[in-house]
């Protein structure tokens, strides 16, 4: 049960919000003048996350820890059923629907927040030796990385498949494991590069990468380019940002939404928001000092914190020709519901266990 006391106000990280808001504000400023309506959506998803975040900073995670594997097993089930019961939109089967509605569910996005509880259960329940954790504790906990990886990789969504298996063994990098096993993992992937090329990705998936390879970039990252290249220093004025408000731009909202924020705002304000994310890992980071004794929070916070780093450097590097064209977005910045109240979810429980840390420690 939520008791108001006073330590939530004292323990509370203020820095937190202090950092992302403006990225919110920034974003809701662009899709407004853009698509007016876009920006009414924006607004209501805007409210949801909030929503969200309050249910998931007033839950008692600790003392419902138990539920934790539940939580993860009936979202491995969902991921398995979009295999029988998905609907398919464009070539690919990611969605449930849900009965009687006309409403579908991506159990990949809601997968996110329980993936990242089972890794800090797991690692809390049995934390890493002075050494780091040897080949058998390795192999477990990798397993329920690779599990949901092999699952949404099926669907075919490989970029959320790989955004989770970097993250898993990223935390997993942080918080300790046997150097010989990072050796071998990286000679094993070395070899066998080829094979996977070969006869495991998708057609689409290898056009994406020769895309990526090729002296002339598609026309998405052109048109990108030009948009970047449109905004000089300081930016254009609405009525000559000619990329975004002519649709040369596509997905100017969204997936593209960097290009357009420089088109408008120039180099400068695309080194704001580059700094404003920057100093949001970075706060993040530094908690693994404060917290250094307490492995659940700690496997929380550097989730977040890689979640934010990698959806961030991989959709600024595919905006500017960097990176192939993959659908992910810059985290409360790009036009959607879903991303922002997973990433809502994120900081809901991430703030629960900073700030209610005052009822399990002297702290």
């Amino acid at each position: 049960m939520f008791v108001l006391d006073r330590r939530i106000l004292t323990h509370f990280d203020y820095m937190q919000p202090l950092l992302f808001i403006p990225i919110v504000l920034l974003s809701f400023f662009l899709i407004f003048e853009a698509n007016a309506l876009l920006a009414e959506k924006q607004l209501v998803y805007t409210c949801v996350g909030l929503i969200a975040f309050f249910i998931f900073f007033i839950v008692p995670i600790r003392k419902l820890i138990w539920l934790i594997p539940i939580a993860y097993w009936i979202n491995i089930l969902l991921l398995l059923s979009v295999d029988i019961f998905g609907v398919e939109k464009l070539g690919a089967k990611r969605w449930l629907e849900i009965p009687f509605t006309h409403f579908t569910i991506q159990p990949s996005e809601i997968f996110k927040p329980s993936f990242i509880l089972m890794l800090a259960y797991l690692i809390y329940q049995n934390p890493p030796p002075i050494n780091g954790y040897k080949l058998k504790q390795f192999l477990k906990i990798s397993f329920f990385i690779i599990l949901p990886f092999l699952l949404i990789a099926k669907e075919p969504d490989l970029g959320s498949a790989m955004v989770l298996l970097i993250v898993g063994f990223g935390v997993l990098f942080i918080i300790g494991v046997h150097y010989k096993i990072w050796l071998s993992i990286i000679l094993a992937i070395s070899i066998s590069s080829p094979i996977i090329y070969t006869h495991l990705l998708k057609p689409y998936q290898k056009q994406r990468i020769h895309d990526f390879i090729a002296e002339k970039p598609s026309y998405q990252v052109a048109q990108s380019m030009i948009a970047i290249g449109n905004g000089g220093l300081t930016g254009k004025s609405e009525d000559e940002a000619t990329q975004t408000h002519f649709n040369f731009l596509p997905i100017s909202t969204s997936d593209f939404i960097f290009a357009y924020l420089v088109e408008r705002l120039g180099f400068l304000g695309g080194l704001v928001l580059i700094l404003l994310y920057i100093l949001l890992i970075f706060h993040l980071l530094s908690l693994n000092h404060k917290l250094k004794d307490d492995y659940f929070t700690r496997v929380v916070v550097n989730c977040v914190a890689l979640f934010i780093f990698i959806y961030v450097a991989v959709n600024i590097s595919m905006t500017i020709g960097f990176a192939p064209v993959v659908g992910i977005p810059l985290p409360f910045f790009s036009y959607g519901g879903s991303s922002f109240t997973i990433f809502m979810i994120f900081f809901g429980i991430l703030q629960h266990l900073i700030t209610f840390r005052y009822s399990w420690t002297n702290k």
